[in-house]
């Protein structure tokens, strides 16, 4: 890709593709700024390369998640066991004051694709590509999600109305 074309469209992407990086790093600003100019570098030393197999808003999500993932991977030496598993805790009471600390109470790939869809305006589709899962399974992690997410919407508006 020429640097003039790759200049033009970082510039025209980057508040969301700043947004995508914070929420990928769990809202943590810093480490989103870090993996967000990692992922400049890898795009201007051609590490990530737009190959026009999908859109470019599409895969710079997908380099900025996979960047993230590497990061957070580097820092974490250990994995919590429910990781991948769509565990609840049903007894907790979210005490979280906005809806991106109650977002971040959902599992990963719940979390990934609500975000994707809700605050980025992608298609199922499009997000399964960024999280390099099939249709089906983003539409089972987006239905889970959402169900969770009003549950702990409910749960949360009845302990404020019970306190």
């Amino acid at each position: 890709m020429k640097q003039q074309l790759l200049d033009q469209i970082i510039k025209e992407l980057h508040h969301e593709a700043y947004l995508w990086s914070r929420q990928c790093c769990g809202f943590d600003e810093e480490l989103a700024k870090d993996v967000l100019q990692h992922v400049y570098l890898k795009i201007w030393e051609e590490k990530a390369k737009y190959r026009a197999e999908s859109k470019v808003k599409t895969w710079l999500f997908s380099v900025i998640r996979f960047t993230a993932l590497e990061w957070l991977k580097r820092d974490q030496k250990t994995v919590s066991l429910n990781a991948d598993f769509d565990l609840a805790e049903p007894d907790k009471i979210p005490e979280a004051t906005s809806h991106e600390e109650l977002i971040q109470m959902l599992p990963e790939r719940q979390k990934e694709i609500l975000l994707l869809v809700f605050y980025h305006q992608m298609t199922l589709e499009k997000a399964a590509e960024v999280m390099e899962v099939t249709l089906g399974t983003a539409r089972v992690h987006y239905d889970r999600g959402k169900k969770k997410l009003k549950e702990l919407i409910l749960k949360k508006q009845h302990y404020e109305a019970t306190r």
